[in-house]
């Protein structure tokens, strides 16, 4: 079954530095270690895809607008207290495989290495509507 798993950083809080505050030793920790999980899950088979995105001041939200103009607010987003940092699309044997390695990404290291534990959202990706529809 696929599995996506999404990483979301919240804005800073004393629980949750922000990355603009981190040193760059930190930041080339946290990403290396994002290196390794992708590694391993290659290496297992479970890797289907996986993205870091762009910072939300980049982000655009779209409606389908009034005629054939589509609608486009643009970032940055002030009340926005949690983002979407990347994702991954996993194929794992069962859900408890999947949460088990959102714990292990959630752990990723931060300032001074300690990890973030940052919540990491699993959902199992349809790969058809739900039979009762």
């Amino acid at each position: 079954m696929k599995y996506m798993m999404l990483m979301q950083f919240s804005a800073a809080t004393a629980d949750f530095p922000g990355i603009d505050t981190w040193t760059r030793e930190e930041l080339q920790a946290h990403i290396e270690f994002m290196h390794v999980v992708n590694r391993e899950l290659v290496a297992s088979g479970e890797f289907v895809d996986a993205q870091g995105l762009a910072g939300a001041d980049t982000a655009k939200l779209v409606r389908s607008g009034n005629g054939n103009s589509p609608l486009v607010t643009e970032g940055p987003f002030p009340e926005t207290k949690e983002f979407l940092a990347g994702y991954w699309i996993l194929d794992c044997e069962t859900e408890e495989r999947a949460v088990e390695l959102a714990a292990r990404v959630s752990a990723a290291p931060g300032p001074r290495g300690e990890p973030l534990n940052m919540p990491i959202e699993v959902r199992p990706v349809m790969s058809a509507p739900p039979a009762e529809l």
